[in-house]
């Protein structure tokens, strides 16, 4: 603010940065297991996804935390390669900072991160205890250290802590931010209310009118993809790369989604930013794993169930907004769902490189 004064132009280009950091890591986190092609796909779903578009150009703070969610992701993903510590811890102070961001919400990508590491890091158990251990300790410490300044810093001589009833930031992060979001219970909220007065709770929520627009128009084809992904490595040793990429962004999407799906405390339609890098990926690896296997059988059904069903989830989407866009990518689909299920009585030109 101080070297470019007060504009938008200001606030708004450090968000758009953010923005085009966070593809710009997710493809090369997704480029490192599945090559080139599936890290520009999975970028391109990011950048292209709407929730997205509107967060990467707005004043909040959720293109932040895509960024920092991303980046922990990045480095977990890059330790589990040779077993090294140092990525897992850098891992947690992205995630402490995340904490910083948005609260607890940075969190829920937590137990997908500690159970790949659990599971498919190089090395010995006790060895991955060990690490999982210090990373918390990290996480602790990067994001507890501004909850210790301001509890330990005089009320009489501090902002307000807003959200808070008693002035209390320990409050504002178990209550109102915290468990509040979850239960409903969230004393001072403005409007809703407990019991899912900020929407009706359950499986559909993110599929409703408020949060299908934003962000699910490819969740389902995610989804049909994960099913893909998880038979395709579940035979794979315990250290297998892609496996364990499948576990991450799979997790991720299945723990936040679930989340956002059930919660009864405050929550809006722009919170579903946090799921676009975990359906842009698993959109990304599915497509190109199961391409290179499509003589298989399985390997072509899955991509042409999840083209199909993609495309009639955005057919629905676009009813009464732009019908004639919403009926063109219903045709396109189902075509390109059609040669998905013949692809492999298709002569081969050329083998395709990836």
């Amino acid at each position: 603010m101080r070297l470019f004064g007060l504009s938008s132009w200001s606030i708004l280009v450090p968000q758009a940065l953010m923005g085009i950091g966070a593809v710009a890591l997710l493809y090369a986190t997704v480029r490192r297991t599945s090559g080139h092609a599936a890290g520009l796909l999975a970028g391109a779903v990011l950048a292209l996804t709407p929730v997205a578009t509107l967060i990467f150009r707005f004043n909040n703070p959720d293109a932040l935390l895509v960024l920092l969610l991303v980046a922990a992701a990045w480095a977990t993903l890059r330790g589990l390669e040779r077993g090294h510590t140092r990525w897992l811890v850098l891992a947690g102070v992205v995630l402490g900072a995340g904490f910083l961001t948005r609260m607890v919400q940075a969190f829920l990508i937590v137990p997908a991160l500690a159970a790949v590491w659990l599971l498919a890091a190089p090395t010995g158990v006790g060895r991955r205890i060990r690490d999982l251990v210090l990373a918390g300790i990290a996480m602790i410490v990067s994001a507890g250290w501004w909850v210790v300044v301001v509890e330990l810093w005089p009320a009489s001589s501090r902002p307000y802590i807003g959200g808070s009833q008693n002035n209390s930031v320990l409050e504002l992060v178990l209550g109102y931010n915290g468990f509040g979001r979850l239960t409903g219970d969230e004393t001072g909220s403005v409007g809703g209310g407990a019991g899912g007065g900020w929407g009706r709770t359950g499986i559909t929520r993110l599929f409703g009118s408020e949060m299908g627009t934003e962000a699910s128009w490819l969740l389902p084809a995610a989804l049909i993809l994960l099913v893909g992904l998880i038979w395709l490595t579940w035979r794979r040793p315990r250290t297998d790369r892609l496996r364990a990429a499948v576990i991450v962004w799979g997790g991720w999407l299945l723990v936040t989604g679930l989340l956002f799906s059930y919660m009864a405390g405050i929550i809006h339609p722009y919170y579903t930013v946090a799921l676009a890098p975990a359906i842009a990926a698993l959109v990304g690896m599915g497509a190109v794993e199961l391409w290179r296997i499509r003589s298989t059988a399985a390997a072509r059904v899955l991509p042409a169930a999840s083209t199909a069903v993609a495309a009639g989830w955005g057919f629905h989407l676009l009813d009464g907004w732009q019908p004639w866009l919403g009926w063109t990518s219903l045709a396109l689909g189902l075509v390109a769902a059609a040669a998905l299920l013949g692809v492999h009585r298709m002569p081969r030109c050329r083998r395709p490189v990836w």
